[in-house]
C-alpha cells in the first residue's frame, strides 16, 4: 500500500445556503419543493433551502484533496459512520463502481470526493474517468418553481436576454400552465418550456385535458412525471395520444421512494416515455445514460437545486453521457445566494462549460463556506 494514496483526513462542513429572494416561487405562492418526507413531516411541506447540506474535503497523505457534496437533509450518523470507515483506506484499492458504503442517500457525496481525489492523483478530469467527454459544454435551461401568469412574459424575456432558450417550471393542478405557456410564446417565441408536475396531475384525464391545450400553444419541450410514476401503462397511453414528449424522472437518490436503475428499463419495456430526467451519482448515472443511449432516447441531468460541487460533478457526467442532450438542471448561482465555489461554473446560457483542470476542476470558496457554516467536523 502506497502511503500517499491513503485517506488520512475527512473534513465535513455542514452548511445552509438560502435561495435568493424571489428566485423560486412568486411571493403569493407557498409551494415547498422538497418531495421527500423530513423527520415525519408530510411531503412537499419543507422548502429545499431550509435544509442543510454537507460539503466534504477528503484528504490523502499526499496532500491531494477530493471534494464532495451530499444531497440535502443528510443523516448525521450516516455521515459519521462512512467518514470513520474510510479513514486509512488506500483509494487505489477501492472499487469506484461499488464502494464499501451501504446503499444510502449519502453515498454519492463520498463517491464524488473519492473520484475527485482519484482523478487528481492521475492528473485526469472526472469526465475522463467516465470514458471521456463527448462534448465540452452541456445544454442548460432556466429554472423556477411556481409562478403567476402575469410574471411569465417579463421573466421569459429576461431569461431569453441572458441566452436561455428553455425554461423549466414546477407545476401542480392549480397552476394555469396553458396561460403560462401562452405568455412565454408571446414574449419569447423561440423559448421552449419544460413542465414538471412531479406526479401532481394525479390522473391521466387531468393530464390529457392539459396536454391538448398545451399542444395548441406549441412551445412545450416535454412533460416530466405528469402523473404518478407507477402508472406506466397510463404513461404509455398518454404517449400514444400526446404530441408533447412524455418523460420519466429516475432519481437514484430517492431511495425512500424505491427508485432504481431498473425503472428506466421498465419504462422502455412499457413504451411509456420519449426521454428521461436522470439523477444519480457517477456510477449510477453512467448506467442510466447507457440504457437511454441504447434505446436512442435523450435525457438530461436533474438536480436537487444543489451547490457547486455536485453541479460540477453533473457537468462532468453530462459531458461524458451520449444521451444527455436536453437542457440539464444546472443553475450555478441563479437560484441560491452562493454555490460555495471559489470560481463559479462557466455558464454562458444556454450552455455550461466543462471545468478545466484535473478532478472536478473546481475549488471551495473557504470564506463562503465559513459564512454559511452550521457545523464542522474533522475525521482523521
Amino acid at each position: 500500500m502506497s502511503k500517499s494514496n491513503v485517506i488520512r483526513r475527512i473534513i465535513v462542513h455542514e452548511v445552509k445556503v438560502p435561495a435568493k429572494e424571489g428566485a423560486v416561487n412568486h411571493p403569493s405562492v407557498d409551494h415547498p419543493l422538497h418531495k421527500i418526507t423530513v423527520a415525519g413531516q408530510a411531503t412537499w411541506s419543507v422548502q429545499f433551502d431550509a435544509l442543510s447540506k454537507v460539503m466534504l474535503e477528503l484528504e490523502l497523505d499526499s496532500g491531494i484533496v477530493g471534494l464532495g457534496e451530499c444531497y440535502r437533509d443528510h443523516a448525521p450518523a450516516t455521515i459519521d459512520n462512512i467518514a470513520r470507515s474510510l479513514i486509512g483506506q488506500d483509494i487505489l484499492t477501492l472499487n469506484r463502481q461499488q464502494l464499501p458504503i451501504g446503499h444510502c442517500r449519502e453515498y454519492d457525496g463520498f463517491e464524488c470526493a473519492i473520484t475527485d481525489a482519484y482523478a487528481k492523483l492521475h492528473d485526469l478530469r472526472v469526465a475522463d474517468l467516465l470514458g471521456g467527454p463527448v462534448r465540452d459544454r452541456v445544454k442548460v435551461g432556466a429554472w423556477t418553481g411556481h409562478r403567476t401568469v402575469d410574471e411569465m412574459g417579463p421573466m421569459a424575456q429576461r431569461f431569453a436576454k441572458q441566452g436561455f432558450d428553455n425554461w423549466k417550471l414546477k407545476c401542480g393542478l392549480d397552476d394555469d400552465v396553458v396561460g403560462w405557456c401562452e405568455r412565454v410564446a408571446e414574449a419569447s417565441p423561440g423559448m421552449t418550456v419544460t413542465l414538471d408536475p412531479n406526479e401532481r396531475w394525479e390522473r391521466a384525464d387531468e393530464a390529457r385535458s392539459r396536454i391538448a391545450k398545451l399542444a395548441e400553444v406549441g412551445n412545450v419541450l416535454c412533460l416530466e412525471d405528469p402523473i404518478p410514476r407507477w402508472m406506466l401503462a397510463e404513461y404509455a397511453e398518454l404517449r400514444k395520444l400526446s404530441p408533447i414528449r412524455i418523460v420519466l424522472h429516475v432519481s437514484l437518490p430517492y431511495i425512500v421512494h424505491g427508485q432504481r436503475v431498473s425503472d428506466a428499463v421498465l419504462a422502455l419495456q412499457h413504451r411509456a416515455v420519449d426521454g428521461f430526467n436522470f439523477n444519480g451519482g457517477l456510477a449510477g448515472f453512467a448506467q442510466l445514460d447507457r440504457i437511454a443511449a441504447a434505446a436512442n432516447l435523450p435525457c438530461w441531468h436533474g438536480s436537487e437545486v444543489d451547490l457547486g460541487i455536485l453541479e460540477a460533478m453533473y457537468v462532468h457526467q453530462a459531458a461524458a453521457a451520449v444521451s444527455c442532450t436536453w437542457p440539464s438542471d444546472i443553475f450555478g448561482r441563479m437560484v441560491r445566494e452562493h454555490d460555495l465555489l471559489k470560481q463559479p461554473l462557466r455558464i454562458e446560457p444556454p450552455h455550461v462549460y466543462l471545468p478545466e483542470g484535473p478532478g472536478l476542476g473546481v475549488a471551495l470558496d473557504e470564506a463562503a463556506v465559513k459564512h454559511y457554516a452550521l457545523d464542522r467536523k474533522v475525521y482523521e
